[in-house]
């Protein structure tokens, strides 16, 4: 099985945070980051004319903040439908990543890749979900149709006529359309709570997702227990 993992940073936020991603990363899977500082430009020029468009908008917060997660979405779904038929299954990953252990492919099989499945996600219940890691199946007959109608969603800046802007709202959004629509099965892996779902859900004792000003600080997150102990492991053998 032939799995790719996708991320995107710019030059500053390597050095903030995509540095620990890169000096972590020990997962069996290639990755390839997009970078935001201009090349990503070259190959997605629809995403720079996304931010072209938008860039004067005043959000009131990030959650009306289309432009500041658009790269996101314009990465991973480059990568879906350029590479339909190169892989079997392609997770979306975000660059404040620290990872803590293999996710084996025998993981993947028993609780991320699901057959009939198209997306596995975070669900939050009645709040967005956690999109830091987004798995897309490949063999799923509706994934590039998906990612074709996300990037729809911003080159027409139809994400404007909704409540939310950023890129959770927008991915929830199009995903029960999907459902309603067309009958499409997903995979949530989340329990449906609140707060920091990732460090909870299966996915927590693989990696840890250090989202949020304090957690990049620290390095780590309080709520992920696997996270704090290899922190602590880390700075003692520093």
């Amino acid at each position: 099985m032939k799995i790719l993992l996708v991320t995107t940073w710019n030059n500053r936020l390597f050095e903030e945070y995509g540095h620990r991603f890169q000096s972590t990363y020990n997962w069996d899977y290639p990755y390839i980051v997009y970078n935001e500082d201009g090349e990503m430009f070259d190959i997605i020029p629809d995403c720079k004319s996304f931010i072209d468009r938008n860039v004067r908008r005043k959000p009131e917060n990030f959650l009306t903040d289309g432009v500041r997660f658009c790269y996101k979405v314009y990465a991973y779904t480059h990568a879906i439908i350029k590479h339909k038929d190169d892989y079997d299954y392609i997770i979306g990953i975000d660059a404040d990543s620290i990872f803590l252990k293999p996710l084996t492919l025998n993981v993947m099989k028993s609780a991320i890749i699901k057959e009939g499945r198209m997306l596995t996600y975070m669900g939050r219940g009645n709040q967005y979900s956690e999109c830091g890691f987004l798995g897309f199946n490949m063999k799923h007959p509706d994934t590039v149709d998906y990612a074709t109608e996300m990037k729809r969603m911003y080159d027409s800046d139809e994400i404007y006529n909704l409540i939310e802007h950023h890129d959770s709202y927008i991915w929830d959004h199009v995903r029960k359309k999907f459902e309603e629509e067309r009958g499409t099965q997903n995979n949530n892996i989340g329990d449906n709570g609140k707060g920091h779902i990732q460090a909870r859900c299966v996915l927590g004792e693989y990696y840890d997702h250090t989202k949020g000003s304090k957690r990049k600080k620290w390095g780590f997150s309080t709520e992920n227990h696997a996270a704090r102990m290899a922190t602590l492991t880390r700075k003692r053998h520093q």
